[in-house]
């Protein structure tokens, strides 16, 4: 597949394993790793920073594999899944900084140029969560609110 802002094409991303299923060496049941997963959250933890944390310090490889349920149902049911999906949280950040570096750099035109491609990675991901309802319809991408958002 193709890259979205360049006129190449790339090497595909990880591979997760072929096995599926609780491996024998997990020593975790899924009401233990629902705790975990809870604890993690309230201590103010992304998803994906729970899922590094699981695999690396528990030695959970997959939650999916182990429990049949993504980790964010799991979020989902203890009512801790933030406003805004992590992945456009990240995006607008960076949209942020690169702004606050336009601001002092006037003339950079590449950055200028990146921030436009980041934006319109922005409007894409918003118009694709108001779709899956993961977002409300009336939510708007503006950057001088999401200085105050980040």
């Amino acid at each position: 597949m193709a890259r979205m802002h360049a006129r190449r094409k790339g090497k595909s991303g990880s591979k997760h394993p072929w096995i599926t299923g609780k491996p024998d060496w997990v020593a975790y049941d899924i009401n233990e790793i629902e705790e975990l997963i809870v604890k993690l959250a309230k201590d103010g933890n992304t998803p994906s920073m729970i899922g590094l944390i699981l695999r690396d310090q528990y030695g959970i490889p997959s939650v999916k594999d182990i429990t049949g349920k993504k980790l964010g149902y799991f979020l989902k049911k203890n009512n801790l899944y933030g406003d805004i999906p992590e992945d456009l949280h990240n995006l607008i950040k960076k949209a942020v900084n690169l702004r606050k570096h336009l601001e002092q750099h006037r003339k950079d035109i590449h950055n200028r140029r990146s921030l436009q491609l980041i934006e319109s990675k922005i409007r894409r991901l918003v118009k694709y969560y108001k779709r899956s309802g993961r977002l409300p319809e009336d939510w708007i991408y503006e950057p001088e609110k999401a200085k105050l958002l980040i």
